[in-house]
């Protein structure tokens, strides 16, 4: 990371809100230091399986049994002791805290670390694991336990449940809403994501045409890393509070 005042010098210069507004993007790196598996290992596979055979719609029409499993597997392991917020998540919550609402997290993970965390302001735009959807009506029910084809849905009573995730092929959630929030943003963090997928790959070009300051903190750099004012390399845990206490305490009074 570039000193503090390098840092904040360059942001004064881009601010246009007093307070500024903050807009973070997280992705699966700052998930996995709490014992979440990244969506993709190394080999391409989570849990021995494809992509395209348990996170599309075809999937789902092809072999509904195993998507089913699948997710319930990933909810079963969510909810396990072993797995709890890190201290990036609470530092974030902190960071909510000290700015309100100049300050919007959106994630693409369907995990509730964030919300463990203390974070309110939370758009999921992948969906959520801990919640199903009724593929008929739309409406999403907060969900913990297993459920497969025969589960009735509680809005309607049909075999219609389905895990309320964004699959490839299928429009991510709340983009009006994040698309306003970049265009007005002074500050765009983005952690733990890989760059290589879109529409949130995009985001950082978005902030920047719109005049924000950029910054991202992964354990590697990014494919988009190149478009970032400022990239910090390592532990979410570790960098994420160090950011934000940078954040918090430099633009204090401003």
């Amino acid at each position: 990371m570039s000193d503090n005042a390098t840092f904040i010098n360059l942001f004064k210069n881009q601010l246009r809100n007093t307070p500024p507004k903050i807009v973070v993007l997280t992705g699966a790196g700052i998930s996995a230091e709490s014992g979440i598996k990244t969506f993709r290992d190394n080999d391409g596979l989570w849990e021995n399986h494809r992509v395209e055979e348990v996170a599309t719609p075809e999937a789902f029409v092809e072999n509904p049994a195993l998507v089913y499993r699948f997710y319930n597997a990933r909810r079963e392991q969510l909810q396990s002791a072993s797995v709890k917020a890190n201290e990036a998540h609470k530092a974030l919550a902190k960071l909510e805290k000290a700015f309100q609402d100049n300050l919007l997290l959106v994630t693409q993970n369907v995990d509730n670390l964030h919300e463990q965390g203390g974070s309110n302001r939370v758009l999921h735009m992948h969906g959520e694991l801990l919640s199903a959807r009724c593929s008929r009506s739309e409406k999403t029910f907060v969900w913990r336990d297993s459920f497969d084809e025969n589960t009735p849905c509680p809005c309607c009573g049909g075999k219609t449940l389905r895990p309320d995730i964004v699959w490839f092929g299928e429009m991510p959630l709340y983009m009006d809403d994040i698309y306003n929030a970049l265009s007005n943003a002074d500050i765009f963090i983005a952690i733990g994501t890989s760059g290589n997928v879109y529409p949130a790959a995009g985001f950082v070009q978005v902030a920047q045409e719109a005049g924000a300051y950029t910054i991202e903190v992964n354990l590697a750099p990014s494919s988009t890393n190149a478009l970032f004012d400022e990239s910090i390399t390592g532990l979410a845990s570790a960098e994420v509070p160090a950011l934000v206490e940078i954040i918090i305490n430099r633009t204090a009074g401003l």
